[in-house]
């Protein structure tokens, strides 16, 4: 056996061992809307993913592919985003020894293998996306430093099929011949910004568009307001690479603007050492690759730390340069110290419970961790996790909605109406609030109330399921409208 070969089995037995744990995992959080997608869970899938609308086409076909041959079972799919990792470790390695030495190369690839400021972007199979599309941006990296631009670019195009977060790659390729001081090929390089342009223009388009998206203008945040706190976002996750604990599903990130002036100091000082691809220049890429995530462009979340899954890639090299001096059993001893700590974190993904504690105990004053928790533990416990929620955000009407399916569950249903009744009231524009009002009202026998209920939230959402279902438990044949996209499971229940 080659050493190049021992050294790609270490890095993948590395991976193993430090996200290995989360195979056990369940389905979290949006997994489950990967489960209710019609695009997913239809035989004609494939081609389907690739619609106009929908976004991250080749991610789609791969979790079609997972659900097609595995259904609902859940160790597949994160066994599935394994493989990516490992995938992209060895790949990463393979480019990185054609830029810096081999030793560094090693070190940068063993470090990315293990941290953990990646485990959310492989135990969490709803972020998918960014694995592959970090696997073809690798690919065309290594194209390029090869100087076969073309094929740089081929791979580029199909790593924004699936994630539109890659699109500054052609920036990075740019600064990657810059630092090097080569011939910038711009004709390939052109065509690389021009595919950058309109497919970002398409996702752009594609979340303005598709209802629930929660980017860009569905973010429920001005671009200057996220702007505001992502100087923040960015120093947490410098911190979270040399500080590595602390890591959540869902944080919760104060607003410092002024925390850009760190950031700014940092790019300036790392420009001292941004020739022959020394660590300036690495971490200057770092924040390139970041830039779509955190800076103008605004999401639903502020922070999300399977977001530096691309960065990482720049930030280990410029760890691998910066340890490449230190004797390898201390190299050895950091490596395996956060495999053990990713360990530990990739464990919390086998139990929803323990995930969504987690994310409570670092951020004890955010209402989305309890909701979460309550779908994950029994009715009495979450009883009294929701009333904690109440308190902490009174008028979030998505907190009576779930203490009202709690007390339908304890039988309580006279307070179930009177919880989704609060709701309603918070929000008197939500079909989904009005349809669980007229379930609380169908399970006390007013027939009639509960039928109006449904019909106006079907005017509200013609496609909403659980109205269309609920109407025809009461023998109502409700007009389904043609564009109305349901899974096979819920077209053959209507």
């Amino acid at each position: 056996m080659t050493v190049d070969i021992k050294q790609k089995l270490l890095l993948a037995i590395a991976a193993i061992v430090a996200f290995g744990g989360a195979l056990g995992g369940a389905f979290v959080f949006d997994d489950f809307a990967l489960l209710n997608d019609p695009v997913i869970t239809s035989p004609s899938g494939w081609w389907e993913s690739w619609r106009l609308l929908q976004t991250r086409p080749l991610s789609w076909v791969s979790f079609w592919l997972n659900y097609q041959t595995s259904g609902e079972h859940a160790f597949a799919w994160h066994a599935l985003n394994l493989l990516l990792h490992i995938a992209v470790v060895i790949v990463l390695f393979e480019t990185l020894k054609e830029l810096i030495p081999r030793r560094a190369a090693f070190i940068a690839a063993a470090i990315f293998a293990v941290h953990p400021m990646l485990t959310e972007a492989v135990a969490y199979i709803f972020a998918r996306a960014i694995l592959i599309a970090a696997l073809f941006c690798l690919l065309a990296i290594r194209f390029w430093t090869r100087r076969q631009y073309w094929l740089a670019v081929l791979w580029f195009f199909i790593a924004m099929l699936a994630k539109e977060e890659c699109v500054a790659l052609p920036i990075f390729l740019l600064l990657l011949d810059l630092s090097r001081r080569r011939k910038i090929p711009w004709a390939p390089l052109g065509a690389a910004f021009g595919i950058a342009m309109l497919l970002g223009l398409r996702v752009l388009y594609a979340s303005s568009a598709v209802p629930g998206s929660n980017a860009g203008a569905q973010a429920g945040i001005t671009p200057a307001a996220y702007l505001s706190a992502e100087g923040t976002v960015i120093l947490r996750y410098l911190r979270l690479v040399l500080i590595p604990t602390g890591f959540t599903i869902d944080a919760d990130v104060p607003r410092w603007p002024l925390a850009w002036l760190g950031v700014a100091a940092l790019l300036l000082i790392s420009a001292k050492y941004f020739k022959d691809l020394r660590p300036g220049f690495w971490l200057i890429t770092a924040f390139v690759f970041l830039a779509p995530s955190s800076s103008i462009l605004p999401a639903a979340d502020l922070s999300a730390d399977r977001r530096m899954y691309l960065p990482m890639i720049a930030v280990c090299a410029g760890l691998g340069l910066m340890l490449t001096k230190l004797h390898w059993k201390i190299n050895g001893g950091i490596v395996a110290g956060l495999a053990a700590i990713s360990f530990f974190y990739a464990s919390l993904w086998r139990s929803p419970e323990d995930l969504w504690l987690e994310a409570i105990h670092e951020a004890p004053n955010k209402v989305r961790p309890r909701i979460q928790l309550a779908r994950s533990i029994d009715p009495p416990r979450a009883l009294q996790d929701l009333e904690e929620a109440e308190q902490i955000a009174p008028e979030d009407p998505t907190i009576y909605s779930e203490k009202g399916r709690v007390l339908l569950q304890l039988g309580r249903t006279s307070e179930a109406l009177a919880a989704f009744g609060k709701a309603l009231a918070l929000d008197p524009n939500d079909p989904k609030a009005m349809n669980n009002r007229g379930a609380a009202l169908l399970v006390l026998g007013q027939t009639a109330a509960a039928k109006t209920d449904f019909e106006r939230a079907l005017k509200k959402d013609p496609c909403l399921f659980d109205a269309l279902i609920n109407l025809k438990h009461l023998n109502a044949s409700p007009e389904i409208p043609s564009r109305c996209a349901f899974t096979p499971k819920q077209k053959a229940q209507l």
